[in-house]
């Protein structure tokens, strides 16, 4: 008996235990990622690195997820993703075990940059929400990636103030076996999710994924999200890895740049089950160009006004409100183009864009340190 007809067999997974078990992965595996910033200074400090150094690791990581992430989309959407999900779990688990016990860069950059990042590709949110999505009827779809991307927030609000509180008591080592074991537990919650590709309200579709690849390539709109895609990784390439930092190198306690990020996550809550009840009806297009003109507007106050403890909580607030809220509405806009039946995958590709820009970003702390 194969695993399809299993899971059929013991129809346990119900739409309620997938989106909670969706959920916890994506608040797990985004919480984990969100907070690796926060070992910059400590592992450099300790191991002779300079910041640099230690940097590399994290756009490779970022490069890595970005790249591997078409390649998770076709497998799960082939196969499913159930087992996808297990697997990646290992490898994210293993690459930060990885960089625990790195004793020169090479080996930091193999486990942190390139195993970690195809660990975090093999359990991205995009995978999951479209696990969540599938479960549910089209008028569900939207609000159900409005929550998956709340719980991906929560994550980041939660790792956040914890890890840093584990670097603080014990350690920076103590800090990332903590992130590899909250990884680990990725795996059995991936059990839950369903072995099958079967879409709720919708029949299976005769179109093979080349030729879904085929008809996004000359698709309009779809190359407009991939642009859109781009500029929004350069946004929190800095944000997430540089603003820990950035905010010490300004004379500020480590405390005030781990609760930075955790008021991004906590506020990236409220944005995301916004943007996912607003993508229920409204226009999908208009609340993006919303988004996007908003962050422009938030990063250029940061960068003119004076810099106390006050502005930097009030602009991780805001910009919380915008930072993964174009996920849900970016999710439906590729859905209501081209179906569900190859979500994953589709999405996977406008995310290489992402990553490439994430990469990119990297540069930015020197600039705005000068």
């Amino acid at each position: 008996m194969n695993v399809e007809n299993q899971a059929r067999k013991y129809n346990w997974q119900n739409p309620v235990i997938v989106i909670v078990a969706g959920c916890l992965i994506c608040m797990i595996g985004f919480g984990v990622r969100s907070v690796f910033g926060l070992f910059v200074t400590p592992v450099t400090a300790t191991a002779g690195w300079d910041r640099e150094t230690f940097a590399l690791a994290l756009p490779t990581q970022h490069l890595l997820w970005g790249l591997m992430m078409p390649v998770a989309g076709m497998i799960a959407d082939r196969y499913g993703s159930a087992l996808v999900v297990a697997g990646g779990a290992v490898v994210y688990a293993s690459g930060i075990w990885g960089m625990a016990i790195s004793e020169s860069t090479a080996m930091l950059y193999l486990t942190g940059g390139i195993v970690a990042g195809v660990g975090i590709a093999f359990t991205s949110f995009s995978l999951v929400s479209t696990v969540m999505a599938r479960v549910v009827g089209p008028t569900k779809r939207s609000l159900v990636f409005g929550v998956g991307a709340a719980a991906t927030s929560f994550g980041q609000f939660l790792f956040s103030p914890i890890t840093q509180l584990m670097i603080d008591g014990y350690g920076w080592f103590v800090g990332l076996v903590f992130l590899a074991l909250s990884a680990s537990i990725i795996l059995p919650l991936a059990l839950a999710l369903p072995f099958t590709r079967k879409v709720k309200e919708e029949s299976e579709v005769s179109q093979t994924i080349w030729e879904a690849l085929r008809e996004a390539a000359r698709h309009k709109g779809y190359l407009l999200l991939n642009a859109g895609f781009f500029v929004c990784g350069f946004h929190v390439s800095f944000i997430g890895i540089h603003c820990p930092a950035y905010i010490t190198d300004l004379g500020f306690a480590p405390r005030v740049g781990a609760w930075a990020i955790a008021l991004i996550g906590i506020f990236n809550i409220i944005g995301s089950l916004i943007s996912g009840i607003y993508g229920q009806k409204g226009v999908k297009k208009f609340g993006l160009s919303f988004i996007y003109g908003a962050r422009a507007v938030v990063i250029a106050m940061l960068l003119v006004l004076p810099k106390t403890e006050m502005t930097l909580y009030l602009f991780a607030g805001v910009m919380g409100l915008l930072w993964l809220s174009t996920v849900p509405l970016t999710n439906m806009v590729v859905a209501q183009i081209f179906g569900i039946r190859y979500l994953a995958t589709l999405y996977g590709f406008v995310f290489v864009s992402h990553q490439l820009a994430v990469s990119l970003g990297f540069g930015w702390e020197e600039l705005s340190t000068t």
